[in-house]
């Protein structure tokens, strides 16, 4: 499994940051998933300049609807339609919250009626929290309700051997580090620092014991506003979690 953190950043324009965007490789070769969790501002112009293969991503996941984890969704069904030579004819699967059908539609209303219909097999299904989804091979999708909206998840990849948690944007949820419990990799957000906490995001502190509850075996942080980097986040973080941490960039990768 390989995860490569496209987009770590937020709403707040950021020099190096772009918002939340999340690559996800597995499987074998006859059945390759490559799973795009978010799909936020700048991420599909940053795949290019990462030299990441945008063109083939078979499944999106979005966690929740505001515009810094959705906003390149129609840019994206735009380039493979219209940005590749030949247009994409491999189906792709979008996954979300229930509503998302309704949002799909909505955009539609603004970008063309050619969303709902991009030239290629699409497919919208919306998760419910109990749901086991297959992506291809021994690979599937879960979600688990996150307190931030009233729409938003959480996602859990796993191929069999490796499980990576997602958390989307969270605020502190005893039922996500239960949920959690025993990941190989836990990719959680890290949004503000501790002057500034609020319920809808974490703080590291928080994101530690998050990764603690969890017992995860390795801990990757993303969804950065600017003012939280002017802390001591790994410090704070190893408070609460004395497992490996690290703070991603846009285009960090690991495979584990």
């Amino acid at each position: 499994m390989k995860l490569t953190t496209v987009g770590t950043g937020t709403a707040a324009p950021h020099a190096n940051r772009v918002s939340a965007a999340h690559l996800v490789e597995c499987g074998g070769v006859a059945d390759t998933v490559r799973l795009l969790l978010d799909c936020g501002s700048g991420s599909v112009h940053r795949m290019a300049s990462l030299g990441v293969d945008w063109t083939t991503i078979t499944h999106v996941a979005i966690t929740h609807f505001h515009a810094d984890h959705i906003s390149d969704l129609p840019l994206l069904l735009m380039g493979w339609r219209w940005g590749q030579l030949p247009p994409r004819s491999a189906p792709v699967t979008l996954y979300g919250p229930p509503g998302t059908g309704a949002l799909i539609e909505r955009m539609a209303s603004v970008y063309g009626a050619w969303m709902l219909a991009p030239g290629f097999p699409f497919t919208v299904r919306e998760l419910l929290p109990d749901e086991i989804v297959k992506l291809g091979g021994p690979v599937t999708l879960m979600s688990q309700p996150v307190p931030h909206t009233a729409e938003s998840v959480a996602y859990s990849v796993s191929d069999g051997e490796r499980r990576l948690v997602y958390t989307g944007d969270t605020g502190v949820s005893e039922a996500l580090g239960v949920w959690s419990a025993g990941c190989d990799l836990l990719l959680a957000e890290c949004s503000l620092p501790e002057s500034m906490a609020i319920r809808e995001h974490l703080t590291p502190r928080q994101a530690g014991q998050l990764a603690a509850r969890a017992a995860a075996r390795r801990l990757v942080l993303t969804h950065f506003y600017p003012p939280v980097e002017a802390a001591s986040i790994l410090g704070e973080v190893a408070e609460c979690y004395t497992g490996p941490a690290v703070l991603a960039t846009d285009g960090w990768s690991i495979e584990f």
